[in-house]
């Protein structure tokens, strides 16, 4: 990752006393799907720009450029970037205050109110399931709707700035709970990219918990549904470790 991405706005002496940066979180899921693209597009990952999206109750980006990660939505904790199930994602941090005072909220209430009550849960009213929002949503539940919305409009948000950073696209991937089983999210997040290079398949998008190409043959740059291994990756990079120990 560039310097930007270890280190928050805050006062250098808090990063180098509390170890404050960016972490991420998903990383074996984003490093499966990223190798997995690769090898369906018959191309040296360290030749590609790819972003990988990890979609399911918790939520996390990657810009993955010449096989490197340069960026990731998730932060010091799981709680920066995407809005997700229970977690509310990006927030300005003068909310969170604003509330706490307003509210009378501790520090214990306030990590409950952000990790455990807010993301889908707390918009839609109805569940941190994907799921039951779209039903909700489908049936006129307005609330459903605006999760579903915020959701949606959250991760191509977070894909467009991602394009910046990587300076193009070869290929962009859906992976996790929703991420694999969400047409209708991946609709929603696809729709008005074809000035990128995107030309979207609504009819192979029409597919659940399948690895399959969701863009038309002449698609500039590539979508991908991956089903994610992390276990897989795990042992592949197990075996790895085990391999270089041994020539020591």
């Amino acid at each position: 990752m560039p310097p930007h991405a270890y280190i928050y706005g805050i006062p250098y002496s808090l990063y180098s006393q509390y170890k404050i940066r960016r972490y991420g979180f998903h990383g074996t899921s984003h490093a499966y799907v990223a190798h997995r693209a690769s090898e369906l597009l018959k191309k040296d990952l360290k030749k590609l720009k790819v972003i990988t999206c990890h979609l399911g109750n918790g939520c996390s980006i990657a810009a993955i450029d010449k096989g490197i990660s340069i960026d990731t939505s998730m932060g010091f904790t799981p709680l920066e970037g995407l809005l997700m199930g229970t977690r509310s994602g990006d927030i300005d941090v003068s909310i969170i205050l604003y509330v706490m005072a307003k509210e009378g909220l501790n520090y214990s209430e306030a990590n409950t109110l952000l990790n455990k009550h807010s993301g889908l849960q707390g918009i839609s009213g109805v569940s941190s399931d994907m799921r039951e929002v779209i039903t909700e949503m489908n049936e006129g539940n307005k609330k459903a709707k605006l999760a579903f919305d915020i959701f949606c409009y959250r991760v191509k948000k977070y894909v467009g700035s991602y394009i910046a950073a990587l300076g193009g696209l070869d290929v962009l991937v859906f992976t996790g709970g929703i991420g694999e089983n969400s047409p209708d999210v991946r609709k929603a997040i696809c729709d008005n990219l074809e000035y990128l290079g995107i030309e979207f398949d609504k009819t192979a998008n029409n597919t659940k918990d399948k690895e399959k190409a969701i863009t038309t043959a002449k698609s500039k740059a590539a979508v991908y549904v991956i089903p994610t291994n992390e276990e897989l990756m795990i042992a592949l990079e197990t075996k790895e470790i085990v391999k270089n120990a041994k020539k020591k």
